[in-house]
Order: structure tokens, then sequence, then C-alpha cells
């Protein structure tokens, strides 16, 4: 009896401290698990990566030589409350050093983008560099979060969420980190 008694002690210990581990993102946006139902896989045109999505929102696909793109967007908020993702899988190999850094805060600022983090994470397992910066569109201030990661020596990916508005931004940005964390590659 006592054998089985501190078998599920330990058991229950690694759940918990399972469920207590959070990403690299979710620590440094304060975030707590965000879940969603009624999740649908979506796979990219060439089959190089996929990820779940909620099945009410409105996903599109790209693709050419260079990459592969899916975006998706819950169209059935307004926007200033909705989360857009664009989730890119580039034929292009980075290096995450100060030349690679220096140039996306250049061109965040090229887009009138002012960027307010970055730093580099491990993301999907793999080493990667992520930035917030914040912008103005029309009449819509908006948030950006980018994530460049380095997939092997030819391939990269490039997430991207934005944010409009100023209503619960720290939760949309929590949310679309848990969807982006659902990225599979294949």
């Amino acid at each position: 009896m006592r054998i089985k008694s501190i078998a599920y002690t330990i058991i229950a210990s690694l759940l918990l401290y399972s469920c207590q581990q959070k990403t690299d993102l979710q620590k440094i946006c304060n975030c707590k698990e965000v879940f969603f139902k009624n999740l649908e896989e979506t796979t990219s045109t060439n089959g190089y990566f996929s990820v779940k999505l909620p099945k009410t929102w409105n996903v599109n696909l790209y693709t050419d030589n260079y990459q592969s793109s899916i975006y998706a967007a819950d169209t059935i908020q307004k926007l200033t409350f909705s989360i857009l993702l664009d989730i890119n899988y580039i034929k292009n190999n980075i290096n995450i050093n100060d030349i690679f850094k220096l140039k996306i805060e250049q061109d965040n600022l090229a887009n009138k983008l002012v960027q307010v983090k970055g730093q580099e994470i491990t993301f999907l397992n793999k080493p990667s560099y992520f930035t917030i910066a914040y912008g103005k569109k029309e009449k819509f201030k908006y948030l950006q979060l980018q994530v460049f990661c380095k997939i092997d020596d030819k391939n990269s990916l490039l997430a991207k969420a934005l944010i409009y508005g100023d209503s619960l931004v720290d939760k949309r940005i929590c949310k679309a980190i848990s969807l982006l964390e659902k990225i599979k590659l294949q």
C-alpha cells in the first residue's frame, strides 16, 4: 500500500510540475495558460507546417516558390477585439545575431513601428528571436508580435500576431501566443 501511495504522489507531482511549465513567450508576456475550444488543424499548402486554429476563424493559404503561408483572423469579432495571425514558412536561412536584430528593428522603424521588446528565445524547440512593436494604421493603434524561428540551415519561420485597439490587449496577445505555440513543423 505504501509503495502505491508514493507512486501516486510522484505522478501527481510530475503532472503538476509539467502543467506549470511556461514557454519563453508565456513568461515574457506574463501569460496564464489559455485554452481554445473547437480547434481544427490547418496544414500549409506544401505541407511544411500546420497549426490548430478555431473553426470559426477565416483562414487563407498562400504558397509560392519562396514561402508558404497561413493567414487567419477572428472575423466574427470587430477588428479592435480580434486577433490576426500570419504564419510563414520561408526558404531562407536566418542567423540570429546583432546584425539580424538591428535589421528587424530598422524594418520596424521603416514601417512606423516602435519596437519595445526584442529577445532571443526558444520557440518550437528552435532558436528564435521575438519582437513586440506598437504602431498605428489609419485610426487604429496596434501591437505586432513577431517570432523569427530558425528551422534549419535553409529554412525559417516567421509567425506574426496583430492586435488592434486598446481593449484586452494583454489577454489577446496571450491568446495569440497560445495559438502560435500550436504550430507543428512537418
